[in-house]
């Protein structure tokens, strides 16, 4: 889940809100606000008791989001960022573990967080029985929501929690992880189903809210899914194959002293490439990208030269030609860049574009290989 407003950082972890959190953050304060009695309290005071549930609660998903990463962190796994999304929250955790009991573990490490953030809310709820009922209430409902997730992330389909625990004892007992999760997504998929056509029946029974909220998620879970096997599937595919084996070499390299007009007209208009290696001297300085171009101001480009725009070669993303090619692919997806660079020795030999990778991947798939 790519995107989002980074509001702060923990554990070298950056926290992200996207934009759909917005909308399922008015929805639980506006349900909040209206659904429990208000008592005595005045309507600035439920809004507040509404606004600040709401924060207790996304506090707590990303509480549980937090313990994933940590526990992946000390299985050796980098996790860039946690994103709060419509749907709660998702870790960007940049590799598969490499053993069955760390995915064990890392996927325990959520729901655990849940059951104790719910009771510490339900020991909140028993210390304050004389506070007005609607913080009372509130605080009991904060315990059982967290109660509820736990559980709900515990479902044994994957990509939930629950799932990722079921291919990792899979896993185990297969020794192989591409039909472990093959299993576990299947399952997934089967849950996601299942909500889906849950929910269409609390249509038909006028529950119309509820109903389409539950399908939403059944077909973000199958989707979900099906999108995790397809990525371990084509790790599979590229496990054992390296750079050399598809990187360009004909790469069209530009000087330095070139304007960014000059580069747009010589270059990107007539040959439509996206990338240029920057070579002076038969030394690598950096890379240009259409992205860095348009970063330039337009009335710039007769004055701006490359090397005032190109990424240099000290900050450059760049691979050997022996890298493993799902190396490269986690690369460019972690990165989310188009094109990474092949040096050796201090020289750009190639370029390796996403999507020659994915035509080298569709030829296997196609050939079975």
């Amino acid at each position: 889940m790519g995107g989002g407003i980074p509001i702060f950082k923990i554990f070298g972890i950056t926290i992200r809100l996207h934009y759909s959190w917005f909308i399922i953050f008015a929805l639980i304060t506006w349900q909040l606000v209206t659904n429990f009695p208000a008592g005595n309290l005045s309507t600035a005071a439920r809004i507040g008791v509404g606004l600040g549930a709401s924060l207790l609660l996304f506090g707590s998903l990303i509480a549980h989001e937090v313990m994933h990463s940590v526990v992946a962190q000390a299985s050796g796994i980098p996790v860039h960022s946690i994103t709060l999304f419509i749907f709660g929250g998702v870790s960007q955790i940049t590799k598969e573990p490499e053993k069955p009991g760390d995915e064990v573990r890392i996927a325990l490490a959520g729901p655990l967080t849940s059951l104790v953030c719910g009771g510490i809310f339900f020991g909140i709820w028993f210390l304050t029985k004389n506070a007005p009922s609607m913080i009372h209430d509130v605080i009991l409902w904060l315990g059982e929501t967290n109660v509820i997730l736990a559980i709900f992330n515990l479902i044994p389909g994957f990509p939930l929690d629950g799932g990722r625990i079921l291919r990792g004892v899979l896993w185990r007992q297969k020794r192989n992880m591409h039909d472990a999760t093959k299993v576990a997504a299947n399952i997934g998929r089967g849950v996601g189903y299942f909500f889906i056509v849950g929910g269409i029946f609390l249509i038909f029974l006028g529950a119309v809210f509820q109903g389409f909220w539950i399908a939403f998620i059944g077909w973000f879970l199958e989707n979900a899914a099906a999108g995790s096997y397809r990525q371990v599937a084509l790790n599979d595919i590229l496990k054992g194959h390296t750079a050399s084996e598809v990187l360009t070499r004909d790469c069209a390299t530009v000087s330095p002293e070139l304007t960014i007009q000059q580069l747009v007209n010589e270059q990107i208009l007539t040959g439509g490439r996206r990338c240029f290696p920057v070579v002076a001297d038969n030394r690598a300085l950096g890379l240009i990208t259409l992205n860095d171009v348009r970063s330039v101001p337009r009335n710039l480009w007769d004055t701006k030269k490359v090397s005032d725009a190109m990424i240099p070669a000290d900050k450059m993303v760049s691979v050997g030609p022996n890298e493993d090619l799902a190396k490269v692919f986690q690369i460019l997806t972690e990165k989310d860049i188009n094109q990474v660079p092949v040096v050796e020795d201090g020289k750009i030999v190639g370029m390796i574009g996403r999507d020659a990778l994915l035509a080298f991947v569709r030829v296997r798939a196609d050939l079975g290989m």
